[in-house]
């Protein structure tokens, strides 16, 4: 269900809703009772091969009315999978969450939404870097007026410019790279021993050791294992300082598009489509609204990081009080609205309308101001000549937006 209080929701589909967090869930117990029945702890009858399907539809409303007498929405879940099974598949429901713990379960549910959440994220990055490539190649000479501190500075080019937007999202792409692939599954027990598996083990003559049937639960996922991290939350603050430079990219972008799409200035203009920008009593009005909504999360995302953060060095003994039940609904928000963000940019971006002509016609009404620091320099060395030519006072601009595309073609790292 699309959020009436957050515009563009809709294009986070699924993402790490309720609905895709309890499927997630019974996907963790499903590997987990894969992996009791590999080491030889549980009887074959114990697995289920989709548990999702066996125990049926599930009203997340009621896992979240539930949910609170216990403080997480793993306990009620339990104890409705374990009634579904009891009938058909009784080894399973006895078996089921055997030597886990909540925190366990819905760690690496979360996990498993946030990995696809970055996924969808890094697919729209692809198509923004596409388009900024397009736009860097297209308009490398295209002059325009640079602007510091909102004043005009030095000639620039479009092109240059685009290289620049490109070059932070290149940088967001291999954050959020890193952090996705370094989300590792957490199996740990009541307080990150793996006591509890470690004595089913001996009771049952089970092979290996647990921190082997955590590393089998964890591949069944696609997860890495890692040692457990009820308290080190190092792998939930990375990906939310993740999302949030994207954001921070994004967001630097919007704004550039936003004040050069003032009618005054005009350089720019966001895609066209019927309906969008409308106002509700000014009918001349198309306002740049995927710009706006791009910024609105850009200025959120920072303080749902800052939370993670706090949650972090707040998680205090082996399992925290509190600051870890913060964390669910917070890295739910930051990863969905950094979706719809990122989906936003790349619409932006594909459609994005450059009016060379009017950079051309307010670099020429700026004059000689654009040249001032040509002229300070030259004067400084005594140099003389009269060759003042925006377009021949552009720097190493070529070499620079070539160093970006370079990397934006490879595919690599910085």
């Amino acid at each position: 269900m699309a959020d009436l209080r957050w515009p563009g929701d809709h294009r986070a589909g699924d993402h790490l809703t309720d609905a895709e967090l309890i499927r997630d869930m019974l996907r963790v117990e499903e590997a987990w009772l894969a992996a009791l029945v590999r080491a030889g702890v549980a009887p074959a009858l114990a697995i289920v091969d989709d548990l999702e399907s066996v125990v049926g539809a599930i009203d997340p409303q009621d896992i979240a009315v539930q949910a609170e007498a216990g403080g997480n929405p793993v306990i009620p879940l339990l104890g409705l999978v374990r009634d579904r099974l009891a009938d058909d598949h009784p080894e399973a429901g006895r078996w089921l969450h055997r030597g886990l713990t909540s925190q366990d379960t819905l760690d690496t549910a979360i996990v498993l939404g946030l990995h696809r959440c970055v996924g969808s994220v890094l697919e729209l990055i692809d198509d923004q870097v596409s388009a900024l490539t397009g736009l860097a190649e297209h308009h490398r000479s295209t002059v325009m007026a640079g602007r510091t501190l909102t004043q005009h500075a030095v000639p620039i080019t479009f092109g240059l410019k685009a290289a620049q937007w490109l070059h932070g999202i290149l940088d967001a792409r291999d954050d959020l790279r890193d952090a996705r692939d370094r989300l590792p599954a957490q199996f740990g027990g009541a307080a990150g021993t793996l006591a509890g598996p470690s004595l089913l083990l001996q009771l049952t003559d089970g092979a290996g050791d647990a921190v082997s049937l955590a590393r089998v639960a964890a591949d069944r996922l696609g997860l890495p294992w890692s040692p457990p991290w009820h308290t080190s939350r190092a792998p939930i603050t990375r990906v939310s300082d993740a999302l949030t430079r994207a954001t921070d990219a994004w967001g630097r972008l919007a704004r550039d598009v936003l004040v050069l799409a003032r009618p005054e200035i005009a350089e720019l203009a966001e895609p066209a489509e019927a309906g969008r920008g409308g106002s509700s009593t000014m009918p001349h009005k198309v306002n740049p609204i995927l710009s706006v909504l791009i910024r609105r999360a850009a200025l959120t995302a920072p303080g749902h990081a800052a939370q993670l953060h706090l949650a972090a060095t707040e998680s205090v003994d082996e399992r925290a009080d509190g600051a870890w039940h913060t964390e669910w609904s917070t890295i739910a928000t930051l990863g969905r609205h950094t979706v719809t963000a990122a989906a936003q940019t790349a619409e932006l971006l594909a459609g994005l309308h450059v009016d060379t002509g009017r950079m051309t016609r307010l670099v020429e009404s700026a004059g000689s101001i654009l040249l001032a620091e040509q002229r300070s320099l030259a004067g400084f060395v005594g140099a003389a000549g009269d060759d003042f030519d925006p377009t021949h006072y552009l720097g190493s601009s070529d070499a620079i937006i070539d160093a970006i595309l370079e990397r934006a073609r490879s595919g690599g790292s910085r």
